[in-house]
């Protein structure tokens, strides 16, 4: 992607995930195994409720509209952040006849067969077959991306609050440049070169590009496949291994019950000085939110703080540990 002065002054960022998206990219996770550390536990979790809900046959289905290979059709992500799943569908429910015909027809196209007879009502935009596709994508989200919310927002909001940073710090190039953190991103001179599955330029021609961070995105940046359509990047979160877990553990663990599920989590990543941007990275949450939660563990002794030229460094102390192991119980 290469960018013109005019195109870097119109750079988006999302404003939260995009539940569409976010649950095009899920099926995506429960059709392969990448990212078992991150994803394994999810995976059992949502299969097992899918099941119990009686929506893993409504999922099959959408497996066959949203496969996991290189295209699935750009209609069933119509967002750039959209933070309402109502408004996503309501997009949906509006994408013209000739888009769901040219779409499922080219997603088809590599079977060498035309479009399945039970696909066919939606590719001629029955209303009733689109109606019964929003029902079923909200059924599925409801069981597979909502109960997650909290931990994708906040890990969204972190990535927000970095990339806006860099905006402050050096303009919208040091928003692109803090894309290098990321495996295969680079950007110089105004061009970003980016993991895509395959070679390929996307033509901006003026348009503002919106950068959209997504937390079931694995390994490789997507954006849509119609260059007429409002140019969108996907980027992935990486949610770090555990995350599940963690979550799932928080509020019974005795640190938890004693000093919140937040703190508790920061004391236990304190295995060696970190600054409060270090603790707000790993604990996706806002540098502000962070420093207070540092604050409250200072005073009560748990953590000790300690300036090193410009940095502070947050140490845990032999209290904090004692907490975080129980041994206050």
């Amino acid at each position: 992607m290469e960018f013109t002065h005019q195109e870097l002054a119109r750079l988006r960022l999302a404003p939260d995930v995009d539940p569409l998206w976010e649950t095009a990219l899920s099926l995506h996770l429960l059709q392969n195994r990448q990212a078992p550390l991150a994803f394994g536990a999810w995976r059992r979790e949502v299969v097992e409720a899918l099941r119990g809900s009686g929506l893993a046959p409504a999922t099959r289905a959408l497996f066959r509209l949203c496969p996991d290979r290189s295209y699935f059709p750009d209609f069933l992500t119509p967002g750039r952040g959209d933070t309402d799943l109502d408004a996503g569908l309501d997009r949906l429910l509006s994408t013209p006849r000739h888009r769901l015909r040219a779409e499922l027809t080219r997603l088809y196209a590599p079977t060498g067969r035309p479009v399945p007879a039970a696909v066919r009502p939606l590719a001629d935009g029955c209303p009733r077959a689109l109606h019964h596709l929003a029902a079923t994508l909200r059924a599925y989200h409801r069981v597979a991306v909502e109960p997650y919310l909290e931990a994708i927002r906040e890990q969204a909001a972190a990535d927000r609050t970095a990339r806006a940073e860099a905006v402050l710090t050096h303009g919208a190039e040091g928003l692109l440049i803090g894309y290098d953190e990321l495996p295969g991103w680079r950007y110089r001179d105004r061009e970003l070169r980016a993991p895509y599955p395959r070679d390929r330029e996307l033509p901006l021609l003026g348009r503002s590009l919106t950068l959209l961070p997504a937390f079931f995105c694995v390994r490789s940046p997507i954006t849509l496949v119609d260059e007429e359509l409002p140019p969108v990047l996907v980027h992935p979160l990486s949610p770090a291994p555990g995350w599940l877990e963690r979550r799932h553990l928080g509020g019974d663990a005795p640190a938890a019950q004693l000093i919140g599920a937040s703190r508790a989590e920061l004391l236990r990543i304190l295995d060696r000085p970190m600054t409060t941007m270090d603790l707000a990275a790993a604990l996706r949450l806002a540098p502000s939110t962070a420093s207070r939660h540092a604050t409250v563990l200072r005073e009560a002794g748990l953590l000790l703080s300690q300036r090193q030229g410009v940095r502070v460094l947050h140490h845990r102390t032999r209290l904090g540990r004692a907490v975080l192991e129980g041994a206050l119980r």
